[in-house]
């Protein structure tokens, strides 16, 4: 099973950008994508359907034009649910849930606290609730993959200027305490469980040519569940992929 995670940042403007004919060459089983920034009723959905994909699962914001997760997919799931039962997240469209078989498919928007010290407690606050709901639901899913923009570079090899970042959102001491935290008690970071050492990034701001330059920021992650570790066959990024301000990121998982 092949899994591609990829924040859009809008899916209709990817779209213009050339994502279905790159999707053509570089197909996967199930593609998870964040701020697709519309619903389904506003967006061309024929390409996907002409590469074989079906739209299972799409959890918009209330808000237009913001967040919001969508799940096309060549393999038919068990169970498709959205949100995590808090109407805080849930209105703004983080979190799609697919089942198929014994694996538990997690496609999550982290939120932002770039714009401020109130959506930073925002985040916080999602943080520490998203760890308690993973939690519970491996009770009785214990094989789970958690795919998406997480917003959160987690070590130094993760983002380009590790010093004067220090104090920026996304690089926090708290957040990158709680990516410590979240990878000691049960996942696994697919990517950097297979390329150790690779410094490549997944996310660009559109400022100052940084991703000519290659100043970016590894935000966006595959974790699994510590059960599904020894079947990871291959995990990467395609930083080739321009559609975005970020690049998408793929497992392979033995199922």
């Amino acid at each position: 099973m092949q899994i591609l995670t990829y924040n859009l940042n809008g899916i209709r403007a990817a779209i213009k950008n050339g994502l279905i004919g790159w999707l053509a060459t570089n197909q996967a089983d199930i593609l998870c994508f964040q701020e697709v920034k519309a619903t389904p009723d506003v967006v061309d959905l024929s390409g996907f359907e002409a590469l074989g994909y079906e739209l299972i699962g799409w959890h918009a914001a209330e808000k237009k034009g913001y967040s919001g997760v969508a799940i096309f997919s060549k393999i038919k799931p068990d169970l498709v649910t959205a949100g995590c039962a808090i109407p805080a997240y849930d209105m703004e469209g983080r979190i799609l849930r697919a089942d198929f078989g014994d694996i538990t498919l997690l496609n999550c928007y982290f939120p932002s606290g770039t714009s401020g010290e109130i959506r930073q407690a925002v985040k916080f606050k999602f943080l520490e609730d998203f760890y308690e709901w993973a939690s519970e639901l491996r009770k009785t899913r214990p094989n789970l993959i958690i795919c998406g923009d997480y917003n959160i570079a987690h070590t130094e090899i993760d983002i380009h200027d590790p010093v004067r970042n220090k104090k920026s959102s996304g690089f926090l001491p708290e957040e990158r305490a709680w990516m410590t935290k979240w990878f000691a008690n049960g996942y696994t970071d697919a990517f950097r469980f297979k390329n150790p050492s690779l410094r490549e990034y997944s996310w660009w701001t559109y400022r100052a040519g940084a991703r000519a330059n290659n100043k970016g920021w590894r935000i966006d992650y595959i974790s699994v569940t510590d059960t599904l570790t020894d079947r990871i066959i291959a995990s990467k990024q395609f930083n080739d992929a321009v559609h975005s301000d970020h690049c998408p990121v793929m497992v392979e998982i033995k199922v």
